[in-house]
C-alpha cells in the first residue's frame, strides 16, 4: 500500500491531537475504487481513473484488530457498492476520510475485475501498519 503525502500529514496531526481533523471512523471513511492505472503518485489527492466512485463503511467498520489478535496494527474497512454503482473494471482502490474531497490515505493499484450493473459487490481492505 502507498501512502500518500495527505495520509502522511494526517497521521502527523492525529498524533499531536489537531482537532480539526476529520477522523476515518464509520461515519466519514469511504472506500474508492477506480478505473485508472496510473503510476503511484504520493502527490496524488484522489483516484485516476475517468470512472471512480466512493462508498461508505458498512456496519460496525473500519475495524481495529480484525483478527483479534490484540495486535492493533490492522485496519479493515468494508463497503457495498450497490447494483447501480461503480459498474466499470476496478484498477485501483483508496480510502478517503469523506464523501467528496477530504484526505486520501493511500492508493493500490491492482485489477480488482469488472463490475457490471445489476452486481452488488461488498469490498473490505486491510491496512496494516508496519515498524522497524
Amino acid at each position: 500500500m502507498a501512502l500518500h503525502y495527505a495520509g502522511r500529514d494526517f497521521i502527523a496531526a492525529a498524533i499531536i491531537g489537531d482537532e480539526t481533523i476529520t477522523p476515518f471512523d464509520n461515519l466519514n471513511a469511504h472506500i474508492g475504487v477506480g478505473d485508472g492505472d496510473a503510476d503511484l503518485d504520493p502527490e496524488h489527492t484522489d483516484l485516476q481513473g475517468e470512472n471512480k466512485e466512493r462508498a461508505g463503511m458498512s456496519l460496525g467498520y473500519p475495524l481495529l484488530d480484525p483478527d483479534g489478535d490484540g495486535t492493533k496494527n490492522k485496519i479493515a474497512f468494508r463497503a457495498e457498492f450497490g447494483p447501480s454503482s461503480a459498474n466499470f473494471a476496478w484498477k485501483e482502490w483508496v480510502i478517503f476520510n469523506a464523501e467528496s474531497g477530504g484526505v486520501m490515505l493511500n492508493r493500490v493499484v491492482e485489477n480488482n475485475g469488472t463490475k457490471e450493473a445489476g452486481q452488488t459487490w461488498i469490498y473490505e481492505v486491510e491496512i496494516k501498519v508496519i515498524s522497524g
